[in-house]
């Protein structure tokens, strides 16, 4: 089975890396495409995969299909490569505010095989999010390997079209509010006098270990929370300035905006 990616940029080079690792393909089983001469040479040396600057060339050859593309180049790249892929090839979709019936609409065939899919940055350290739906037609093997290469670099969970919005904001775009959250915790020890790259350690390591209590213990956040927060403690302190700040209505209501803005992007 041949594997292409049309763009290599991080994102794409990440999942590459991952199904690499995990030993889910082989050099020989990727192909992938990119618009310089420089991306081209230096994936092909960083991973031994097949990689040339001509889309159609990979759309010809892919089985499944990855399109690492930002939104805006939709059109242009599926106008030039859909009468190269084949009808039984798998389109794989990581593009924001694009719904299936857009792709198919751009390939003309309504029975060309989609799957689109949200994942997030920490796909680059194998620790990614994606959001999974599956087009009408994708039969439940196909949906099964692509779900497995998709897990080469992280966790996934299939969701249906109408949550796809919801997907970009708890899982696309929120890296970046924990980055906030993170830098902001970091400011705030070294205005207690904690050196700058120690304080980001610190914060970046109870991030990511309250993230991993979360999904290892299985307990509700809140009941977490609470085990933290001492009667009369630093800790339920802190939690009180927070919730009399809006912390909470502030994450949702960013929330809110990220995935209004989703489904604005996918009616234009």
């Amino acid at each position: 089975m041949k594997i292409g990616f049309i763009g290599l940029g991080n994102m794409a080079c990440a999942m590459i890396g991952g199904m690499l690792k995990k030993g889910l393909v082989k050099p020989e089983d990727v192909i992938g495409s990119a618009k310089t001469e420089k991306t081209v040479k230096d994936v092909a040396q960083r991973y031994k995969i097949t990689t040339v600057l001509d889309n159609r060339t990979v759309a010809r050859e892919s089985d499944i299909l990855f399109l690492a593309v930002k939104p805006v180049f939709f059109p242009e790249v599926i106008g030039e490569i859909r009468d190269e892929v084949r009808e039984m090839t798998v389109i794989v979709s990581i593009a924001a505010g694009i719904d299936i019936a857009r792709i198919k609409e751009l390939f003309g065939r309504e029975e060309q095989k989609i799957i689109r899919c949200m994942p997030n940055t920490p796909a680059l350290v194998g620790e990614g999010c994606t959001g999974v739906c599956p087009g009408e037609g994708v039969t439940e093997e196909e949906l099964k390997k692509v779900t497995e290469l998709i897990e080469a670099f992280g966790r996934s969970g299939v969701v249906p079209e109408r949550l796809m919005d919801a997907v970009v904001s708890v899982g696309g775009s929120s890296p970046a509010y924990v980055f906030l959250f993170i830098e902001a915790m970091a400011d705030a020890a070294v205005a207690e006098g904690m050196p700058r790259k120690q304080a980001y350690e610190f914060a970046a390591q109870s991030v990511l270990g309250s993230a991993k209590m979360v999904l290892e213990t299985g307990l509700h956040p809140g009941e977490l929370k609470d085990m933290v927060c001492s009667p009369g403690g630093t800790t339920i302190e802190a939690v009180r300035t927070l919730e009399a700040r809006g912390f909470r209505s502030a994450v949702m209501e960013a929330m809110r905006a990220c995935a209004d803005k989703s489904r604005m992007m996918s009616k234009r």
